[in-house]
Parts: C-alpha cells; structure tokens; sequence
C-alpha cells in the first residue's frame, strides 16, 4: 500500500507545521487516533530524530497500538517517521511545503498489511487515503480555528 493526500491550508507552513509535528495533537487531527505519548526521546533530548511516539488508535474496529520512530525532523518542512513496533510496518511522511495560497500540506503512508488486516488488502489503501483526506481537512480546521 502507497497512499498520498494533499490539500492547500490557506496558512504559512511555520504555523501548519508547529501543530502538525507537535505529537500531543495526534489525536485532535488525525483519524482514530485516541491518544500519543513520547515514549523516547530523541538523542538531544525531546522530539527530533530518533524519538519515539507511541499511538493508540481504532481502525476496522480493532484497537492498535503502535510505535513511530521519528526519522527526518525538518520543521517547518518534513517530518518522516517508521513503524518500530505494531501490527504492520508502516512509513508515514508528513510535508508542507509553501505554496501561493499559504502550504501545501500533504501525507503519505506506505505500509505492508499482515495478519487480520492482510484479509482488506484490496480496501485498505482507499480507506486510508479517505482517512488522510479527513486528517488534513481536520489538520486545517484546528490551526485555522
């Protein structure tokens, strides 16, 4: 599965991204998402590269919990993030990049379904990419509100 979305959020990507890469608004933003803890931090010290967030989230009516370890920490730019620990791998980069109409925020998921989710296959990419659509429609809503 390789899912991408995107949507222009009439704002400068400094401000998009300070929420978006914040790990404490997880779960105001992006779908299923219950709550996100920094379980390590980073070398230097809090969120940068080689920290890592553990999520719990609810999709198809599991719970999942799962770990990312941050890879690439660009602000205002990037943050790329891999799957640790969950029930599948997963590779999720978040960007925003300036745009004439304020940043052009996009997410792309790349993951590889196995157990009770391999059964979805053929559904999954469209539900995710439904659900990153709602994330960066929601992502807006909360930096523009």
């Amino acid at each position: 599965m390789d899912v991408q979305a995107e949507r222009v959020i009439h704002l400068p990507p400094a401000k998009v991204a300070e929420y978006a890469m914040d790990w404490r608004h997880d779960h105001e933003w992006t779908q299923g998402i219950k709550q996100a803890a920094l379980t390590t931090e980073a070398p230097a010290g809090g969120f940068g590269v080689g920290a890592q967030v553990t999520r719990t989230a609810h999709f198809l009516g599991k719970r999942i919990d799962y770990v990312l370890r941050v890879d690439a920490h660009e602000p205002p730019t990037l943050l790329d993030m891999r799957s640790v620990a969950g029930p599948f791998p997963m590779h999720v980069t978040y960007r925003f990049d300036a745009h004439q109409e304020g940043t052009l925020a996009s997410i792309r998921i790349q993951g590889d379904a196995s157990g009770y989710y391999r059964f979805m296959g053929p559904l999954m990419a469209p539900m995710v990419r439904g659900n990153i659509r709602k994330d960066l429609r929601d992502l807006e809503k909360q930096v523009s509100g």
